[in-house]
């Protein structure tokens, strides 16, 4: 690239609190380039600033260059509002190339949106699969990689899976898992971080809690049990339930909340920030979560991760890492095998390194013939 060139404009799109922590490794790389001018495009899925304005600043994010402010609703209002306002943008401002992340709606109503006006899109995280249809996400994971231009994955099962539905080699690269890179980026923040101090825990004997998903939630019954064994177990280990509002509001529609407020070794909090969040679970005897990026940062940090789901499309968590799948009637049972030195610690998988956005910015210049 000469001079003369003005540098290629690549959009970096963000929606969820997961989507932050994946573009902010990205955009410190891409920033220090000069072939290229990256652009923080934040769809507005998550909309409270517990949510997102707390992540950008814990990981020195600028404002989004362009902020689509399309909210909540439905799956299909998400996507489609999400559609409508990026496609303006576009072809107002078309970029070079387009980066979606993860597995949220926007990612792949930016994805579709690029593709028709024939921009490039490149997933970060592709290949992922739960095999679980009926989680939103894995749809959207789906329909992302069937029409991105290029696909980053983070680990050999995406590979596999992308290659197993007929995905061309060369327009995969495994390129590792970004999320440790947002980890190691500010683990000197998170390790001076008083949170776990100011709350009064002790390093190695408590247990972090985050809950969100329908299936453990949406159900009466089950958000029941769940609540019944938090309280089992902090009779033995001590939580702190950092309260999604979504289950926030389901704990007071099913006449939960007080039962959880009343125990007196769990501790509710809001929503918190990246650093704080992971300045309690670098710490943690356990970790209790339906999260996907948790799975992630447990397995590289070797901290027991008890996940509520029935399925993961992160499987080397459990391969290779400390994650394990538990039912909501079996979590007490399981902490127990923590607590009891029973638990396997794992070991990072390749290219968890901290370097996958390096990586990137080294297969983009490829791509782009800088």
């Amino acid at each position: 690239m000469t001079t003369s060139t003005p540098p290629l404009v690549i959009h970096l799109i963000a929606a969820a609190r997961p989507n932050f922590m994946k573009i902010a490794p990205l955009y410190h790389a891409l920033s220090r380039e000069s072939w290229c001018e990256p652009k923080l495009v934040h769809t507005g899925q998550h909309y409270d600033p517990n949510m997102s304005d707390a992540f950008f600043r814990d990981l020195n994010m600028p404002q989004p260059h362009i902020h689509l402010g399309v909210g909540s609703g439905t799956h299909a209002e998400q996507t489609g509002g999400v559609m409508i306002a990026y496609e303006k943008v576009c072809m107002t401002q078309k970029p070079d190339w387009i980066i979606v992340v993860g597995d949220v709606n926007s990612t792949a109503a930016c994805a579709m949106v690029g593709t028709k006006l024939w921009i490039p899109v490149i997933h970060l995280e592709a290949g992922l699969r739960s095999r679980d249809r009926h989680m939103p996400e894995e749809i959207n994971r789906l329909v992302t990689d069937a029409i991105s231009d290029v696909l980053w994955t983070p680990s050999p099962d995406a590979d596999e899976n992308l290659l197993a539905e007929g995905v061309s080699a060369h327009r995969i690269e495994r390129v590792g898992n970004i999320m440790i890179d947002s980890y190691v980026m500010v683990r000197p923040q998170i390790e001076a971080d008083q949170t776990r101090v100011n709350i009064g825990l002790e390093a190695g004997k408590y247990g972090i809690v985050t809950l969100h998903r329908p299936s453990n939630v949406d159900d009466p019954a089950v958000l029941k049990t769940l609540v019944d064994q938090l309280i089992h177990i902090s009779a033995k280990l001590p939580l702190v339930f950092a309260v999604h509002p979504r289950t926030r509001k389901r704990l007071q529609e099913f006449g939960l909340l007080n039962q959880l407020e009343q125990a007196n070794a769990i501790q509710l909090t809001e929503p918190l920030g990246y650093i704080q969040f992971m300045n309690l679970v670098s710490s943690a005897k356990a970790v209790v979560t339906d999260s996907g990026g948790v799975q992630e940062e447990s397995t590289y940090l070797g901290i027991p991760c008890l996940t509520l789901r029935e399925n993961t499309e992160r499987p080397i968590t459990l391969t290779e890492g400390s994650n394990r799948l538990v039912t909501p009637d079996s979590l007490a049972k399981n902490i127990d095998e923590v607590l009891n030195g029973k638990w396997v610690t794992g070991k990072r998988p390749e290219h968890w390194d901290g370097n996958t956005a390096s990586r990137c910015v080294a297969a983009l210049k490829k791509l782009a013939k800088i």
